[in-house]
């Protein structure tokens, strides 16, 4: 039997939560799916579970970690219809009764439901980071790194260098150091001149100080450690026998050379598009982020009428600025299905709107501090950039030639965007070195097109879909 409902959230980090809280706070109902096993999505992930359990770590896990459990805390005494363990795999546009179809798998069984209204709030992914080497076992994302922290307290043995650009860069390494766990050194590949083009955003991120600050704190707390930080990196190289044992990079063009058991790479993240694409909404290339993100109204209202996308996957701007989001998306449902009026929906709006302005104050001078690299277009031709199916960007570049003319062809050309991750991994790096070789703008380029399942599902788990 197929559940019907009037909203279904997708997601429980921030931005999910925080629609569930202000529909459940109006006498609404909503379903919430999220794929992981407990509420915070990546940002705050386990926070319940560590403030119960390994409490002492709160102190170097940092205030924004802890700052979940205020969401969890709301979220877990109201959402009635929460899943947890539920991967969203496939979604049907409105059926004949005006109906969205919402296909998931929980503990191994596929299920359905249909619903008037869906929030998107799967959040943002870790950008790939292609270099040479990158598929080493020992190379890993900062990302991985705080998730397993967050969620075992576990970390990596051994000689650990941190590589990238960013706040999370900054973030985990605080963490590391207030843990008293070892960092070997940190390789900041943040282009020379960038804080000076940063500045002219100042004024505005004044509005968000209180980032600022952190962020201050954060380096600073570097700079009192014994940590090696290497400035204007590049050319990054990692290599090894069987796994990671040497790094190679260049700082104005002197090359240097480390030993390291554990890489963790990271330049940013960008919005989590896999159900966005599926849904063939409209999307726009973001120059500032180097990503394709869905189109929105103020609402977070796709174009797709009942849709709506709010948080990171909307564009990136941080876990405060996707609260009040999925908090505007949740008072616009609920004011359609008339639990309150529209004056009253107006009111609420106006106030998350103008806080989310101040939030989002921080966003130019983070991007223009911490640009999106625009060199994977230009990485070594031996670098591996589809590891699923291990294709090369000298594939990628060659077939080109031949007259390839996007990503979607190169499927065809090179099965490149068709392993098990279905293109998560490798599909923003295969637009941006197609677009070098044809000399075009991403946006023009395009990217994969997206077909269910979106992640992979047994066929024992598909024949249930009949058995409810």
């Amino acid at each position: 039997m197929t559940l019907c409902v009037d909203v279904v959230i997708i997601g429980a980090g921030p931005a999910g939560m925080s629609a569930s809280n202000m529909i459940h706070e109006y006498g609404g109902r909503a379903v919430i799916l999220d794929e992981q096993s407990e509420p915070g999505g990546q940002i705050y992930k386990a926070i319940d579970r560590v403030m119960r359990d390994r409490p002492n770590e709160l102190s170097w896990l940092g205030s924004a970690y802890h700052d979940g459990a205020r969401l969890t805390k709301k979220f877990r005494s109201q959402a009635k219809d929460y899943q947890p363990g539920s991967m969203v795999w496939h979604i049907e546009c409105r059926n004949l009764d005006g109906l969205y179809n919402i296909f998931y798998s929980q503990a191994g069984v596929s299920k359905k439901i249909e619903t008037k209204y869906i929030v998107i709030a799967t959040g943002a992914m870790e950008r790939p980071v292609p270099i040479p080497g990158w598929t080493l076992p020992g190379v890993m994302t900062v990302g991985a790194v705080q998730s397993v922290l967050k969620n075992s307290g576990m970390y990596p043995s051994g000689k650990l260098v941190l590589a990238g650009a960013g706040p999370l860069v900054l973030q985990l390494a605080s963490q590391l150091i207030g843990a008293g766990i070892s960092i070997l050194a940190i390789l900041d590949t943040s282009p020379k001149g960038s804080f000076l083009k940063a500045l002219r955003h100042f004024p505005r991120a004044l509005f968000a100080g209180d980032y600022l600050y952190k962020g201050w704190n954060l380096t600073n707390k570097i700079m009192q450690s014994n940590i090696k930080v290497y400035r204007n990196v590049t050319e990054l190289n990692a290599s090894g026998d069987g796994r990671l044992q040497n790094l190679s990079f260049k700082v104005n063009e002197t090359k240097h050379c480390l030993k390291a058991d554990t890489l963790a790479l990271h330049e940013g993240i960008l919005p989590n598009v896999q159900l966005t694409r599926l849904l063939d909404l409209e999307h726009v290339w973001s120059p500032r982020q180097r990503s394709f993100s869905p189109v929105v109204n103020s609402w977070g209202e796709t174009s797709l009428s009942g849709v709506f996308v709010v948080g990171d996957g909307a564009g990136v701007s941080g876990a405060r600025t996707a609260e009040y989001s999925g908090a505007i998306a949740g008072i616009i449902i609920l004011e359609r299905l008339e639990y309150i009026k529209e004056s009253q929906r107006d009111l609420i709006i106006e106030d998350r709107k103008f806080r989310r302005l101040l939030d989002e104050g921080i966003r130019p001078f983070l991007d223009t501090l911490f640009p999106a690299p625009e060199r994977i277009g230009e990485v070594p031709d031996k670098t591996i950039i589809c590891r699923c199916e291990e294709i090369t960007a000298a594939e990628i570049r060659e077939v080109v030639k031949k007259g390839c003319s996007g990503p979607n062809q190169a499927k065809a050309f090179l099965r490149c965007g068709m392993g098990i991750c279905q293109g998560r991994m490798c599909g923003t790096s295969v637009t941006e070195v197609m677009s070098k070789a044809l000399e075009k703008k991403p946006a023009d380029v395009g990217a994969f097109r997206v077909r269910p399942p979106i992640k992979p599902l047994s066929l024992e788990e598909i024949v249930t879909l009949n058995d409810n």
